[in-house]
């Protein structure tokens, strides 16, 4: 054990749980600018649960589970400690961690850590022209009943510009994704200046994707939710690390202190230049990011922004800090949970229903869309003064996830998309 290891374990657990809950606390009062009665309830259990966390450290992550998946402020309150951190966390960082495993999957049809050469490699890059072009039919598709909110067809996209770098070595696809960060979102400002109100339409005029679902080219490439000039940035660091050894300690250190490094470099120096609102969430403004219809349709874009906009981190506003800082997190993200599964046995074990829902991503991703149509859920603000959509969308995720994977080793839509991908094998 080490030195640190040995002092933290002479503090006695009554000290550390008061001093825990003192500061929850401290946080929920700074945080929760919302009272209610049930703000003010779930406060209270937020500080409960953390003094009972040794015993039951299950029941507590059960219990603070639904703020991984909204950002409602309504909620904010049952993981007290976190509370403003978290929020922020989820809000934007969850379709950013998504779009880097997106490009960290683009690694394992290319080949993991040496790219495939020769027929598999063509093969492999006709699996993903495929998976491209299905994705983003289906997410056109989508996007005509659920709006601009829907970010298949915008994988569609990613998949397709990366074709070209499936062959490169991770240190050349980080570099790539660093100029990319730097230099995209400046980029995305001018051109968002330039294109005035009459330009676009004329371009969107003869754009058959912008007639079928509003959501064209030019919103795929640059004033959509996700527009590919500044999210390839994502898919490309995803797609370095697909190609690390994330099962090495060594790499798993190094991994960890960049991306703390990015993180803290990040949003440190934006809220030096820009302010205390630097950092500002979209679901402080009334709205979120985490459900459709939710965000105004100019998000990922810079409409209307005056220069200094460029020094925020917020989430989903495409500047630099916000690329570095989101890349940071999502690093994080993709290390400790590695970690966890390969040193923590009985985690991976109580978190089966979990990693059974990531293996049907797609089929959950569609599915939350329908299941709200089917429920006449409304999507937005409007939400966040109930939480039976939220968990009867948890809920039912988890536990169709879970039937299903006792029979299958595919999702339903997944198994529809690796079975059209069959034909590559005629390739020579």
């Amino acid at each position: 054990m080490s030195r640190a290891g040995a002092l933290w374990g002479r503090v006695p657990a009554p000290v550390v749980d008061l001093a825990l809950v003192a500061v929850a606390a401290l946080d929920v009062w700074v945080n929760t600018w919302e009272e209610s009665r049930l703000g003010v309830a779930f406060a209270v259990l937020g500080c409960g649960v953390l003094v009972v966390r040794r015993r039951f450290p299950f029941a507590v992550f059960l219990l603070t589970l639904p703020i991984m998946v909204t950002t409602e402020v309504a909620v904010a309150p049952l993981v007290a400690l976190f509370t403003g951190w978290i929020r922020y966390l989820a809000d934007g960082h969850s379709s950013v961690l998504f779009a880097t495993l997106a490009g960290f999957s683009l690694m394992l049809i290319a080949g993991r850590r040496e790219p495939k050469a020769g027929l598999a490699g063509r093969q492999a890059k006709a699996r993903i022209a495929i998976r491209a072009l299905i994705l983003l039919a289906l997410g056109t598709a989508m996007a005509m009943v659920y709006g601009g909110v829907i970010i298949l067809n915008f994988y569609g996209v990613f998949f397709l510009l990366a074709l070209p770098l499936v062959r490169l070595r991770a240190r050349t696809l980080a570099i790539i994704a660093a100029v990319l960060a730097l230099v995209t979102p400046q980029l995305a400002f001018v051109l968002n200046s330039l294109l005035s109100e009459s330009v676009q339409q004329g371009i969107n005029v003869y754009d058959p994707l912008h007639r079928l679902s509003d959501v064209g080219v030019l919103d795929l490439l640059l004033t959509g939710f996700y527009p590919a000039l500044t999210w390839m940035s994502f898919v490309i660091a995803g797609m370095a690390l697909g190609r690390l050894d994330l099962s090495s300690g060594t790499v798993q250190r190094r991994l960890a202190a960049l991306g703390a490094a990015l993180t803290v470099t990040a949003y440190g120096m934006s809220l030096l230049l820009a302010g205390k609102d630097a950092l500002r969430s979209t679901a402080e403004d009334g709205s979120s990011s985490s459900g459709s219809g939710s965000m105004p349709l100019d998000s990922g874009s810079f409409p209307d922004m005056p220069a200094s906009s460029l020094l925020t981190a917020g989430p989903h506003s495409g500047t630099t800090f916000d690329i570095i800082g989101s890349v940071g997190v999502a690093i994080l993200v993709i290390v400790g949970a590695t970690v966890a599964m390969d040193r923590l046995p009985r985690l991976r074990h109580l978190a089966k229903p979990v990693i059974a829902v990531g293996t049907m991503s797609l089929t959950a991703y569609v599915g939350h869309f329908v299941a709200q149509s089917v429920l006449s859920v409304p999507g937005g603000t409007d939400t966040q003064q109930s939480w039976m959509p939220l968990l009867m969308f948890i809920g039912g995720a988890i536990a169709f996830a879970s039937i299903w994977s006792r029979f299958f080793r595919r999702g339903p839509l997944e198994f529809l998309l690796n079975a059209s991908t069959k034909p590559v094998k005629y390739i020579r």
